[in-house]
């Protein structure tokens, strides 16, 4: 494609030398000849900084905000936001795929993953092909990814658009992180709905948002500067009105016991080793029975949401309950079963909010012993060890402190950090390692203890001095489980 052209279909205003385009980038490593490397500021690196590095791989054409020194054959378009440029120019390059899909974006604190995971669930057992972008990578037509970041650069996310079209989904759930709003990841999406789960601090600090404010105004932009032709929203949160202020979509809303679509009766079950939850579900005056293999009251109000969604679809409270039965979420209060007699679950919990909520649910089931194994991150969000190390002290039996990707950080002193916060005295295990830490719990469960294994949830990683090492605490899990059942 010529450069002309697709700056022409990204309505990008240009008027210099021509150029083929083959390819559109933004990590230098993979420029070329023939390809267009847009310049981004990232959090740890500038984009501006590699400009010569691209230009001795082939690089010619080269979307700026600042000066480059490049050779004079060298094509040089200056822009006032490059991350927005990435955007219109990925879009175009694809053809605009995101205008041939419905596109759902979910955004909130907590809640995210699972609402949309459910809503894909539900929207493909009703015949919608939908796909699936977020934290959990990316899913569709039987293809899985990886990804970086719960929302992928811009690039990346058009590039799916168009895998999708092209395997002929119809729709894409997407979780739409504080992050991506803030650098513009989603510019230009047309989105079909909205939804915002619920809010509370979180990511604040170190290279993530200066201010609680900050974090709460990025996510509010997916209301007020994107359009949409509904949004749904948490009745019974109280940054509702304030996200939703200025708002143009139809609304509509759910909640626990508020909202036009929420939920009475709620009672949690236990069988043959699976936690789950069952309540009636309310779509207006409208009532159905709902069977979640999931426990808690947050998974009843994710459920409450995503039906809420899926009723734009026009799929009925039945279809949606249906879908539900078998609903399953990898890494968000996922349940190990073993020929163990406890109960073993995995959640992604990793600030205060959201370990309070899993620890006051896993009470609900009456445990014999509630055990806790968490860690906190190093290297960002400091403040979180003393939630963590508070809330773990407060609502567990039993504490094991340990690793949850340290990076530079040694983690024995973030063990040692989260200690400090304890506000009751409770018995306590500290191990650098986390397979260590699975494997002291494995050996030392007892009959009807339920085991909650905080903060990894899906990833299959530790970071660590700056590396990926592969890491499956589901694996852990089993396998000093077996080991444990043949003795």
């Amino acid at each position: 494609m010529l450069l002309s052209a697709l700056l022409e279909k990204a309505k990008i205003e240009y008027s210099g030398a021509d150029a083929t385009v083959s390819r559109v980038i933004c990590d230098s490593r993979e420029a070329a000849e023939e390809t267009l490397f847009v310049c981004i500021t990232g959090f740890a690196s500038d984009g501006h900084a590699y400009a010569k590095r691209a230009y001795d791989l082939g690089c010619r054409v080269f979307a700026v905000e600042k000066e480059v020194d490049l050779p004079e054959d060298a094509i040089v378009i200056m822009q006032d936001n490059t991350r927005i440029t990435l955007a219109r120019l990925a879009a175009a390059y694809y053809d605009f795929p995101s205008q041939k899909l419905k596109v759902v974006g979910i955004t909130g604190t907590k809640g995210k993953t699972t609402t949309a995971l459910m809503l894909a669930a539900v929207l493909n057992k009703n015949g919608i092909s939908a796909g699936y972008i977020g934290s959990n990578g990316i899913d569709f037509a039987g293809n899985h990814y990886e990804t970086k970041n719960t929302t992928p650069e811009s690039l990346d996310l058009h590039y799916y658009f168009k895998e999708m079209v092209d395997a002929g989904v119809k729709a894409v759930v997407i979780e739409v992180s504080s992050q991506a709003l803030y650098l513009d990841r989603v510019y230009g999406i047309e989105f079909f709905a909205t939804a915002f789960t619920n809010l509370a601090p979180d990511h604040i600090g170190g290279v993530e948002h200066p201010t609680f404010e900050h974090y709460r105004d990025s996510k509010k932009r997916l209301f007020v500067e994107y359009p949409s032709m509904f949004s749904i929203y948490n009745a019974e949160d109280a940054e509702s009105d304030y996200m939703l202020g200025g708002c143009r979509s139809l609304l509509c809303s759910f909640g626990l016991e508020n909202g036009d679509f929420h939920a009475s009766g709620i009672k949690p079950f236990m069988e043959n080793g699976v936690l789950g939850v069952e309540f009636d579900a309310y779509k207006f005056t409208e009532s159905q029975h709902v069977r979640l293999p999931m426990p808690g009251d947050f998974s009843v109000a994710n459920s409450l949401c995503a039906m809420a969604i899926a009723h734009r679809f026009e799929i009925s409270l039945a279809d949606c309950a249906a879908a539900l039965e078998s609903a399953y979420v990898f890494g968000r209060f996922e349940i190990v079963q073993t020929k163990l007699d406890s109960v073993f679950v995995i959640d992604y919990a990793h600030n205060g909010f959201s370990l309070t909520s899993a620890l006051d649910t896993l009470k609900k089931y009456s445990p014999n012993r509630l055990w806790c194994v968490v860690g906190s991150v190093g290297g960002r969000t400091r403040g979180r060890r003393a939630e963590l190390g508070e809330v773990a002290s407060k609502l567990s039996d039993i504490v094991v402190l340990t690793a949850d990707n340290p990076d530079f950080e040694d983690p024995l002193e973030i063990c040692n950090e989260m200690h400090d916060a304890f506000v009751r005295d409770v018995p306590c295990e500290i191990f650098s390692d986390r397979e260590d830490a699975i494997k002291y719990v494995l050996e030392n469960v007892k009959k009807n203890d339920i085991v909650l294994f905080a903060g990894k949830g899906h990833e299959q990683y530790q970071l660590i001095r700056g590396g990926k090492i592969p890491f499956s605490e589901r694996r852990l899990i089993e396998k000093y489980a077996l080991e444990l059942a043949r003795v």
